[in-house]
């Protein structure tokens, strides 16, 4: 499926970083006329689709004619291909023959998505990743695998053998050089992902719009929030996540947790754990389950994020963690586990909190609603670090920089 994009331009950023819109404009120029193919498993829910929505239109504003497709699948292939997600990142769980032989069924059947005349396609994360192995193209095709995932402590055996989709590739871009595997270190390179400062979920809204949202959430603007937004997964522990909201009511009794995601199309063992979650969660009325099955889209995790008195983040494994930019950004300051690219995203004492303990990171959320001068502190520098590393300029730049590397 090809999906498409609404126009925008580069410009459009120019207000918030000048100097980066006038550095895309000389990178670009090379590169006019390339044709870039962005492959990945869904158009809606997760942080790929978001980057895209974005990514795709900026590279067609600058002169490269951008195309992102999506592949189609039965729910079974999702299914295996969330086995690869959770034993990439490390867990215990057996694949079968079959299973694997569906995964490479499928991608083949999937190969048609490439038309042959591109000179660089982007693969994003495992679903796709063996599409590379059956497409026809260009000899001077360039292949991009972009994995948004933690492949520090893979299971060896499943790397093992998936490696020998990505070994093809020309470039192998990850968030973190911890996340290189040994043997392809040289068609590695690292780079974090993307928020959008001008996209639905990140920019400024009128004070009305947000009272609206939060009337209808039914969370009292007058009492601390504490912010949780992630899908529904084993990796990112909202049981501590609830843990740690009882830590702080105990202190602090008029708290309140809102719990913000997307069931996304390709996850569909997030049922599993959003039934779970709701069971863990119990009785409590303060406890508020926010997601797109109450209608909750952009603008309303927008208006509960911008309402949050601190976000908090308790994955055990996170490739990047792009709602830790999105709270930062807001001027929210981010208690989290040092996990993955949350680490480079956190500075410790200055726009947030580190620790693994649920009572470390209860005492940090503490800390920070009994002192509003250290929240608008944190929250400022939290704002500047996401507007020097982690938007949708920067992620750009460093795309446009690997196209030149490969294109050599």
């Amino acid at each position: 499926m090809r999906v498409k994009v609404t126009e925008r331009s580069n410009e459009e950023y120019r207000s918030l970083v000048e100097q980066q819109v006038e550095e895309i404009k000389q990178l670009a120029k090379p590169l006019k006329g390339l044709k870039v193919v962005h492959i990945n498993a869904t158009a809606y829910g997760g942080g790929v689709a978001e980057i895209l929505q974005s990514l795709v239109p900026l590279m067609n504003s600058i002169g490269l004619k951008a195309e992102w497709r999506v592949i189609e699948a039965p729910a079974e292939f999702f299914n295996v291909t969330k086995k690869f997600h959770n034993t990439l990142q490390g867990a215990e769980i057996p694949i079968t023959e079959e299973e694997w032989k569906l995964y490479e069924d499928v991608c083949k059947a999937n190969a048609k998505l490439i038309d042959g005349d591109e000179d660089i396609v982007v693969v994003h994360d495992p679903q796709p990743a063996a599409i590379r192995s059956f497409a026809r193209t260009k000899v001077n095709t360039k292949w991009i695998w972009r994995c948004h995932i933690d492949l520090s402590t893979p299971n060896q055996p499943v790397w093992n053998k998936f490696s020998q989709y990505v070994k093809g590739y020309d470039r192998m871009i990850f968030h973190l050089e911890d996340y290189f595997s040994n043997n392809m270190k040289e068609k590695c390179t690292a780079f974090p992902p993307s928020i959008d400062p001008l996209s639905e979920k990140n920019f400024e809204l009128d004070e009305a719009f947000v009272r609206e949202i939060l009337k209808k959430l039914e969370i009292d603007p007058q009492r601390p929030l504490i912010t949780v937004v992630a899908r529904f997964d084993p990796w990112k522990d909202l049981f501590s996540a609830i843990d740690v909201y009882r830590l702080v009511k105990r202190e602090v009794p008029p708290v309140q947790l809102a719990i913000v995601s997307a069931m996304a199309l390709d996850d569909p063992e997030g049922w599993i754990f959003y039934e779970k979650v709701l069971r863990y969660a119990g009785t409590d009325e303060d406890i508020k389950f926010c997601t797109n099955l109450r209608g909750v889209g952009n603008k309303e995790v927008n208006a509960i994020q911008r309402s949050s008195t601190v976000a908090l983040h308790t994955a055990t494994r996170e490739g990047f963690g792009l709602v830790i930019s999105e709270a930062l950004y807001k001027r929210v300051p981010v208690v989290a586990r040092p996990v993955g690219g949350v680490k480079i995203q956190i500075k410790h004492g200055e726009n947030g909190y580190l620790a693994w303990k649920k009572e470390e990171l209860a005492g940090y959320i503490l800390k920070l609603m009994n002192d509003e001068s250290l929240r608008k502190k944190m929250g400022e520098e939290g704002r500047k670090i996401v507007l020097e590393k982690f938007i949708t300029t920067v992620n750009l730049m460093n795309y446009l920089k690997t196209f030149i590397q490969v294109l050599r």
